[in-house]
């Protein structure tokens, strides 16, 4: 059996999402589940996979899930236990993913003729006349049945032949067009020869009215000359007064500003005026320069005077306390005291130690002695120390005259800091007073915001004066200009008039006027000749427009050749039908004599096996019906069947034609839906045997709802691989 089925897998198909169904073997395989367990959209499933999802189409359901593709996998896997392989799709547009080849010798209405099995299929077979194609359809391997080819092409080749009036390739039709185009050409032979001798005559009148439509373009464009030429003239004559009135203006206006011009100079001084922007620039810097620096001189001189004065007050402070004499007595008698002590404890100490010495001496002991030196070594230590703090300042004194000191000296720093400062500012003033006079803003001083307010003033007036500058030279070239315009418009009031043909001494409107006159009256005697003229040229070119709007020569030459190639081409096509139709006659006469047999020998021996023997034999007319033979000699028409019999004839039949076309769809499992569920339990049992016989050389998966198929099935074949759903 080689490659069968071994998993399907739902990503996204109907209701369903991520469902895994399997494992199948390769023989017989029942999916059994209750209504709505999904047995039938498992099978579409499998058909989609392969051959693309359904479209929508009325009411038909597609199983396309709500906002979402569908999308799946087949799992495949070979007996001999070879790498498996799988086959998905997602989008038709993406096609058939991954082992496209286990489709490749199939298409859509092969595996619904071959290898999908309904119970709707068996229904409808008692109402369908055309086994035959059928079975020559599927056993050809293509999705078109050469029976219904040859049908096709019959009707083509009848159309070929017809004589209806709609039969557009029909030949006879053909013939008798190019015919009838034939004789049209003749006629429009004769047309054309009429045509041509009028239009000799009409091109002989072309000279005339082209000389008289010349000469009377001359004309117009010769008044429309003259008139161009009194317009140019009217029209330079009001230019030459509007220009002499804007001269006289421009020239009030030039007075104008050179008498503003003399009175800013003198508003401003020289140096101020004659400053560039770059020198401006550079002296509102310096200016900044001096501004910061004044800024910063008046903050110090701030800041000292603020300084001094805090010193001062401190210094004056610490110099007039009022605790100054209290502390000064309070030191005199810790002083008194100190001498008190230094003094007497001293004495005491001597005064004990000396009579220990001597004693000691006196008795000879040691320790005596030595008790007597120490306070006597005592006594000297403390008067030496006393000597010190009695001639020591107290910390307290050295600590105020150290702040009183610290303060005068702060207060001298401050002092002079701020003399310093006020020093340092009178100099830049100076400085600041030099600079400006130096450039021209005495006037100013020292201050500097003065000096802004000048150079502001300055800048102002020479703006100005640039404007002035500016309209002074705009007006001079403007005075140029209409100089230069005044003397063009003489020039071409000369021209026109020189335009005119009219001599200097007769240059006026008036005599322009009498001559545009007398070419409207040349005018009007020569439109009246050419419209006379034109009358019959119109008349004759009327006549053969008529004429032309008939048929041409060529254009029905034309339509004879279009005929022509049209009866041509047909000739072609009908003899191509005819190799056609003897290639199909050839083809199905092949099926008939070889396969045709074997397929309903077949069939037979199914069909005496479902039937319990009752129908023994399945074969077919010379004239193309299908007859059934029972085991008494009884023949029938399969429309003369029971429903359950007639629907075992076409198992039987297709069972017959999987077994007889063995190499086609080997990886393509059948795929049967409850197609037992109308035979009693004998005949059940009957077409089950013919499912498991099919099974041993092709893969079989049955989708059915119904316990009692299954035991059946399990019953002709222990082999049978249940796979039950959960609703």
């Amino acid at each position: 059996m080689g490659k069968y089925l071994e998993h399907i897998k739902m990503d996204a198909f109907g209701a369903f999402s991520n469902r895994l169904i399997g494992p199948f073997g390769p023989g017989m395989n029942v999916v059994f589940g209750r209504n709505e367990a999904g047995k039938t959209t498992f099978a579409q499933f499998v058909g989609g996979v392969l051959f693309g999802w359904e479209e929508a189409r009325g009411q038909r359901n597609t199983y396309k899930p709500d906002n979402a593709e569908r999308a799946g996998t087949l799992f495949f896997a070979n007996e001999d236990g070879s790498e498996a392989s799988q086959a998905s799709r997602i989008r038709n547009a993406d096609g058939l993913q991954g082992d496209a080849s286990v489709a490749d010798d199939i298409d859509r209405e092969t595996y619904r003729t071959m290898f999908s099995l309904t119970s709707d299929e068996l229904r409808q077979l008692r109402n369908t006349t055309d086994v035959t194609a059928k079975l020559l359809t599927a056993g050809s391997g293509t999705g078109t049945s050469p029976a219904h080819a040859l049908s096709a092409v019959q009707r083509r080749l009848a159309a070929c032949t017809s004589r209806a009036a709609s039969a557009e390739e029909s030949l006879v039709n053909l013939g008798s067009q190019l015919a009838d185009a034939k004789e049209e050409m003749a006629r429009a032979a004769e047309v054309a020869e009429s045509l041509r001798r009028k239009d000799k005559e009409f091109h002989e009148m072309e000279p005339e009215r082209e000389s008289l439509s010349a000469r009377l373009s001359k004309l117009n464009a010769r008044i429309e000359e003259l008139t161009a030429c009194r317009a140019r003239i009217e029209k330079l004559a009001a230019e030459r007064e509007e220009i002499t009135e804007e001269h006289a203006r421009l020239v009030e206006e030039q007075t104008q500003a050179a008498l503003a011009r003399r009175r800013g100079r003198h508003a401003v001084s020289r140096e101020l005026m004659d400053m560039t922007a770059a020198e401006d620039r550079e002296l509102r810097d310096r200016i900044d320069v001096f501004s910061d620096r004044e800024s910063k001189c008046s903050h110090s001189v701030e800041l000292a005077k603020s300084n001094y004065a805090a010193s001062k007050a401190a210094y004056e402070v610490r110099l007039e306390a009022p605790d100054t004499r209290e502390m000064e007595l309070r030191a005199r008698h810790q002083r008194t005291a100190q001498v008190v002590l230094s003094i007497a404890l001293p004495l005491m100490f001597v005064g004990s130690g000396v009579p220990l010495v001597v004693h000691g001496r006196e008795i000879s002991s040691l320790s005596f002695t030595a008790l007597g030196l120490g306070l006597v070594a005592m006594a000297v230590f403390l008067a030496a120390g006393a000597l010190v703090m009695l001639f020591r300042p107290s910390k307290e004194q050295e600590a105020r005259k150290a702040e009183l000191q610290s303060a005068q000296w702060v207060m001298l720093q401050d002092k002079k800091k701020y003399e310093s400062c006020l020093a340092e500012q009178e100099a830049l003033s100076g400085e600041i007073r030099a600079f400006l006079e130096s450039r021209g803003l005495g006037e100013a001083s020292s201050n500097l915001r003065r000096a802004r307010t000048i150079l502001d003033e300055a800048k102002d007036a020479r703006g100005d004066m640039a404007l002035l500058q500016q309209r002074s030279q705009a007006l001079t070239a403007r005075l140029t200009s209409l100089e230069e315009k005044i003397a063009r418009n003489v020039d071409a009031l000369a021209s026109a008039y020189t335009q005119a043909h009219l001599p200097s001494e007769n240059a006026t409107l008036a005599a322009l006027d009498a001559k545009i006159a007398r070419k409207v009256s040349q005018r009007t005697n020569l439109m009246e000749a050419f419209e006379s003229t034109n009358r019959a040229y119109g008349e004759l070119k009327q006549e053969l427009a008529t004429a032309r709007g008939e048929h041409t020569l060529d254009e029905v030459r034309m339509t004879y050749q279009q005929i022509r190639t049209r009866y041509n081409e047909s000739l072609q096509t009908f003899a191509r039908l005819l190799l056609a139709r003897r290639m199909l006659e050839m083809a199905i006469s092949s099926w008939e004599s070889k396969s045709q047999p074997e397929v309903y020998a077949q069939a037979s021996e199914l069909m005496s096996l479902m039937t319990e023997g009752r129908w023994v034999r399945v074969y077919m007319t010379a004239d193309g019906h299908l007859r059934v033979v029972g085991s008494v000699h009884t023949e029938r028409d399969p429309v003369h069947l029971s429903l359950g019999t007639c629907q075992q004839l076409y198992l039987s039949l297709r069972i017959a034609l999987l077994l007889a076309a063995d190499n086609v769809g080997r990886a393509i499992p059948i795929l049967a839906d409850d197609i037992l569920v109308n035979f009693d339990s004998r005949r059940r049992r009957g077409a089950a045997r013919a499912l498991a016989e099919l099974a041993k050389t092709r893969q079989v998966i049955m989708f059915t709802c119904h316990e009692e198929v299954v035991s059946v099935l399990r019953e002709v074949s222990d082999a049978t691989n249940v796979i039950e759903l959960a609703v």
